[in-house]
């Protein structure tokens, strides 16, 4: 397995550790670096421009900030192999027609790396949810907050992407997995009404506050996004007709009308990016259709964007 990766930060890391344990010594890394020269890492091949990829990897792994995806999608498409794209899959919309077309034209798969959909209780729940049995959906809440300032305990944040409008980042992109696993629950909402602000103690120029109403047929999905909450809350609550799901994603656990439904031993979300990974390798492998290619990815970013 060769894998050509474009960005070399912590998500890439996080990619790279779920390949060795797939492949252990049969995969191949090649990061293409944006300065020259570039710190050597163990079993990992430094190149510097696109031309320097002798020999056509099996896949692209595109996970440099978000601003630059464009333009790496672009080069990436030259070599006429499979993409997998971190999210968010652009950083704005004003390339997203022209990328679609020239995906289209190549007839190569995407991917767009929300890792969240393979995540236990999200899981799950969604298959609650699919069976009709708990009744008819009445509403729906999802809340993600977390301190941006305590991410990175030895880096000043306001110096990271996250931070930076100009360079992609900002909550309502950062935590886009909100939006796209409710996007994945289901499907295109009729209307989409929002507030993005950047106006909390953190004094940075990215959003740091999202608020979305997704407007569907019976119901309506509230979304609130924030970078400033100190003790960190991840949760969505979906109210039916029979009783209350409350999907805990810290705590990995789903609750139907405060009786313990699901529970997943596995605190945390990095078994999220090998499962997803293995999906991803045996759909290319095996010449399926991939589930959240760059189209959807972009219908995601529209909601996220909208307003």
């Amino acid at each position: 397995m060769r894998v050509l990766i474009v960005g070399l930060g912590s998500i890439a890391r996080k990619h790279i550790a779920a390949l060795r344990e797939m492949y252990d010594k049969d995969v191949e890394i090649l990061a293409l670096r944006s300065s020259k020269p570039s710190k050597t890492e163990e079993d990992i091949q430094n190149i510097y421009s696109w031309k320097d990829v002798q020999e056509k990897p099996d896949f692209v792994l595109i996970s440099n900030p978000t601003v630059h995806h464009a333009v790496a999608i672009q080069e990436a498409l030259a070599l006429k192999v499979p993409l997998f794209i971190e999210k968010p899959a652009l950083s704005d919309l004003a390339k997203a027609e022209e990328l679609e077309e020239l995906i289209a034209a190549a007839n190569i798969p995407t991917y767009v790396a929300c890792n969240l959909r393979f995540h236990a209780p999200l899981m799950h729940l969604k298959q609650y949810l699919d069976s009709g049995e708990y009744g008819k959906i009445n509403e729906v809440n999802v809340y993600c907050g977390s301190d941006l300032s305590a991410w990175r305990p030895d880096v000043d944040f306001r110096q990271t992407y996250s931070a930076s409008a100009k360079m992609g980042g900002g909550v309502h992109l950062d935590l886009i997995h909100e939006i796209d696993y409710i996007y994945w629950f289901f499907g295109k909402p009729a209307l989409v009404n929002s507030i993005r602000r950047s106006s909390s103690h953190l004094e940075m120029d990215a959003v740091d506050y999202a608020n979305y109403q997704l407007v569907y047929k019976d119901y309506v999905v509230s979304i609130i996004l924030n970078y400033f909450r100190k003790d960190y809350k991840r949760q969505v609550e979906v109210v039916t007709s029979l009783g209350t799901f409350l999907c805990d994603l810290k705590q990995n656990t789903i609750h139907f009308n405060n009786e313990l439904v699901f529970e997943n031993q596995h605190i945390g979300f990095i078994d999220t990016y090998k499962k997803q990974l293995t999906y991803f390798i045996k759909i290319i492998q095996a010449g399926g259709k991939i589930e959240n290619d760059f189209k959807e990815g972009i219908e995601v970013l529209k909601i996220a964007l909208s307003g």
